[in-house]
C-alpha cells in the first residue's frame, strides 16, 4: 500500500503523461476529455474507466454527475469501497478530497497508478475480458446456450411503447406506424417479420459483444507485448553486464 501511494503522488513526465492522455482518448467516455483535472473530479469518468474493462465491477447509477463537493466526495467513496477494492487499489482520502477540488496535476498519476492495476488485472486474469454475459442476449439462466435469434421473446403490442432495453432506436412514433402497419396484415406474416425484427437486434447486439471481446483481446496483446520487449530489454542489459566481466 505504501508503494502505492507513492506511486500516486508521484508526478508524471510529459512522455508519461501523453501516453496516459492516449490510453484515456481510446476509451468511450460519456463526456469529452477537455480538462481532466475537472472531468474527472466528480469519479463518474473513473467510474466509466473500470466498466469499459470490467463491466461487472461497476454500476455506473452508483456515481452522479456533480459540482457539489458533497456529491463528488460520495462517488468517490463508493469508488473505492465497491470497484476500487476489487482491484487491489485505493485512493487515500486527502488525495479524494485534491481531486474534488480540481488540484492540478492530482488526478493524473492516479489514473495512471489504476491502468497500471487494470493491466495487471488483465494480465493475470485474462477470462475477465471474455466474460461478457453481462451483456449477452442468451438466456441470463444459462448463458452457455446458444443464440436462437428467432424466438420471439416480446412481441410488438399495439400500444406504441417500446422495450427500454431494445436496442433498434426507433422511436415512439415510428413504433405506432409500424404497429398500425402490423395490424393490417396476415397474422402469420405479421408474425414472420416478428421474428425477422427481433432477429436482426439479436444478431446487432451479437455483433457489439464481439467487437467488445475483439478490442479486449487487442489490449491483452499490446499488454503481452510490452511484457515481452521489457523482458528483452533485461536480457541485453544482463548480456551485455556479463560480457563486461
Amino acid at each position: 500500500m505504501l508503494k502505492q501511494n507513492k506511486t500516486m503522488a508521484r508526478k508524471l513526465n510529459e512522455e508519461e503523461l501523453q501516453d496516459l492522455y492516449a490510453w484515456i482518448d481510446r476509451i468511450p467516455l460519456s463526456r469529452p476529455k477537455r480538462h481532466i483535472s475537472r472531468d474527472f473530479s466528480d469519479g463518474v469518468m473513473a467510474a466509466e474507466v473500470v466498466k469499459h474493462f470490467f463491466p461487472k465491477l461497476v454500476e455506473l447509477h452508483n456515481y452522479i454527475p456533480a459540482n457539489s463537493t458533497q456529491q463528488k466526495l460520495s462517488n468517490w467513496s463508493v469508488l473505492n469501497r465497491k470497484v476500487f477494492s476489487k482491484l487491489s487499489f485505493s485512493v487515500p482520502e486527502e488525495t479524494v478530497k485534491r481531486i474534488v477540488l480540481n488540484t492540478a496535476g492530482v488526478i493524473e498519476p492516479i489514473l495512471s497508478a489504476l491502468r497500471q492495476k487494470i493491466d495487471k488485472k488483465l494480465e493475470y486474469t485474462p477470462d475477465s475480458t471474455l466474460g461478457l454475459d453481462y451483456y449477452d442476449i442468451r438466456d441470463p439462466g444459462d448463458p452457455h446456450t446458444e443464440i436462437q435469434p428467432t424466438t420471439v421473446k416480446h412481441l410488438v403490442q399495439p400500444t406504441g411503447e417500446m422495450r427500454k432495453n431494445d436496442k433498434s432506436g426507433l422511436k415512439n412514433g415510428k413504433m405506432e406506424q409500424t404497429v398500425q402497419f402490423y395490424t393490417e396484415m396476415d397474422p402469420a406474416v405479421r408474425l414472420i417479420l416478428q421474428e425477422k425484427e427481433h432477429a436482426v437486434i439479436a444478431l446487432q447486439e451479437t455483433v457489439e459483444i464481439l467487437q467488445m471481446k475483439v478490442s479486449r483481446l487487442e489490449h491483452l496483446v499490446h499488454l503481452k507485448d510490452m511484457r515481452i520487449e521489457e523482458l528483452r530489454q533485461h536480457l541485453q542489459i544482463y548480456k551485455a553486464k556479463g560480457s563486461t566481466n
